[in-house]
């Protein structure tokens, strides 16, 4: 069974900076590309951010988050970061980590559709 669990969230100011952690457990495939989505209440699941695990580790963000975030891995410990820096109020919302199956690559930032494992979510509020 495939385990994601996302932890790292909180409440803090504009300007400040948290790290999104998600261990991963049962899953195997290191070439695989995982992600970051984010989601307001009432909102459709946005993709943030997305990394191929294998090869050079291609990295690949949404506008709103480019050059503020920046999205890694530590395949030794299976387990994806977020770095989340500049935090804006807009920035609030439950983050959930997520993989394809099947070594799945991305090529951008895939829609939530397409990833197979998802995480419970940690909850970021960013305060003005």
């Amino acid at each position: 069974q495939v385990q994601l669990v996302e932890s790292g969230g909180g409440s803090v100011q504009a300007g400040a900076s948290l790290r999104l952690s998600c261990a991963a457990s049962g899953y195997t495939d290191r070439n695989a590309c995982m992600g970051w989505f984010r989601q307001v209440s009432g909102k459709e699941r946005e993709g943030v951010a997305a990394i191929n695990r294998g090869g050079r580790g291609t990295r690949y963000y949404a506008d709103s988050v480019k050059g503020r975030f920046t999205i890694s891995t530590d395949n030794s410990k299976n387990t994806l970061y977020l770095q989340m820096n500049s935090l804006k109020p807009d920035d609030t919302a439950m983050y959930y980590c997520a993989a394809l199956g099947a070594s799945g690559i991305c090529g951008g930032v895939p829609p939530a559709r397409t990833f197979a494992y998802w995480g419970q979510g940690t909850q970021v509020t960013v305060s003005s």
